[in-house]
């Protein structure tokens, strides 16, 4: 590992993040993004596996605790202070920048695949990691390439992913939002909201990398902000 590859994976190892791959651009793939940053030659995906950034955003929490959208505010603190002691710049999946091919981006540096939950599954985390932002460097730096496997989902004959949700929120037809967020915010899911997803839960993959309880009613509480039920729903 070279020093600078080491310096970066180190600085977000002390955050509970990770390096999830990178690749480098390409003039025609990525040309919306090199229109905009010329300069930048790689892409570094960054994110978490499991609840190993709980710790840092529960302290985050507790010291900014009015800030809406707290885990975009810890994220964008966090790589934007990064990105600055490494001469890179920091992309994210939200705020009013324009919007960036996260998903894209994950199939082309990291090994995952597409779940019937419409989240990216993983051979080892499984459905339990996210991607949290990207980083552009001006100079690339060697990576280690990712190890191609197999989506987890292909051997899976029972896909209890689909059968566990109470309200059958998935199917081969897609995700219902609303039918989810209105079972999530009722007393009939209460369940949902102190554990978790429940068709998340039910994915055998990589079971010792699901959320911690706290962390799991954090996602789910930011849930049903974002998708409250009005009235006459």
């Amino acid at each position: 590992m070279s020093d600078r590859l080491n310096e970066i994976v180190e600085a977000l190892q002390l955050q509970g993040l990770l390096l999830r791959g990178g690749f480098l651009l390409d003039p025609e793939t990525d040309k919306t993004l090199l229109d905009r940053f010329p300069d930048a030659r790689q892409l570094l995906l960054i994110g978490n596996a499991g609840s190993t950034i709980w710790p840092h955003l529960k302290r985050f929490l507790t010291g900014n605790p009015t800030v809406s959208d707290p885990l975009d505010h810890w994220t964008a603190a966090v790589l934007n202070k990064i990105a600055g002691g490494i001469d890179a710049t920091a992309l994210f999946p939200f705020g009013s920048a324009p919007w960036w091919p996260f998903q894209q981006w994950a199939r082309r540096a990291d090994t995952v695949s597409p779940s019937p939950l419409a989240i990216l599954i993983h051979p080892t985390y499984g459905l339990w990691h996210a991607y949290r932002g990207a980083l552009l460097l001006r100079s690339a730096i060697e990576l280690p390439l990712p190890t191609p496997a197999p989506s987890p989902c292909d051997t899976c004959r029972d896909k209890p992913c689909l059968r566990t949700c109470p309200v059958a929120a998935f199917s081969p037809g897609g995700y219902d939002v609303d039918g989810c967020a209105a079972h999530v915010n009722s007393a009939a899911g209460l369940d949902c909201q102190r554990r978790g997803c429940l068709a998340r839960l039910a994915c055998p993959v990589g079971p010792e990398y699901r959320y911690e309880s706290e962390h799991a009613v954090f996602h789910m509480a930011a849930f049903r902000r974002s998708h409250p039920i009005t009235a006459g729903q």
